[in-house]
């Protein structure tokens, strides 16, 4: 059995892009995406003046790529973050970068402590993601769309057929109850 897309206001915006090189859809993509994109960057050390470079980079490759984005493969969030990561990746790769001579006094190897960071990473996912099960279905259904599939709260309320306030209080009683079991 083939499961139907969820329903995406984005993925309609980029389909619109994709089919007809719709400006207005663009510019609606354009206004929600580029402050975050720029935001994210900047939170990644990337300098305010290459943030805002590497934002309208990627949102120039979303009107290129429309055609290649697939709703059923990825949330738009996620297909736009990552042109995103790549851009900011390929952007780092131009820069001239010293090379490390290993045989330098100064470099420093690093602890083998480091590599159980990983390790306590994957613990912590799988402990929210646990919490996440233990939540009632209405607060996890919410709570994904909003954080996953990046859907406003009047978004969500529209599609599920719920009151705004309902929306939000699902979403707030989900958060308290996961902070509660990771303390």
């Amino acid at each position: 059995m083939t499961r139907s897309p969820p329903a995406s206001p984005f993925a309609d915006l980029v389909e619109q892009i994709a089919g007809s090189r719709n400006r207005q859809a663009f510019s609606t993509l354009f206004e929600h995406f580029a402050p975050r994109i720029k935001s994210w960057l900047m939170g990644g050390g990337c300098p305010e003046g290459s943030a805002d470079e590497l934002a309208q980079e990627t949102l120039l490759a979303v009107w290129h790529q429309a055609d290649s984005y697939r709703r059923n493969r990825a949330a738009v969030s996620t297909w736009v973050f990552t042109i995103a990561r790549n851009k900011r990746i390929d952007r780092l790769r131009k820069e001239r970068r010293p090379t490390v001579r290993l045989d330098d006094p100064t470099v420093v190897v690093a602890d083998e402590s480091a590599h159980y960071a990983w390790d306590e990473i994957i613990v912590e996912q799988g402990r929210i993601e646990r919490s996440i099960a233990d939540l009632p279905e209405e607060q996890q259904v919410v709570l994904r769309q909003f954080y996953v599939q990046d859907k406003s709260h009047s978004v969500i309320a529209n599609d599920s057929g719920l009151a705004i306030g309902t929306v939000k209080s699902r979403l707030r009683l989900a958060l308290t109850s996961l902070r509660r079991s990771l303390q």
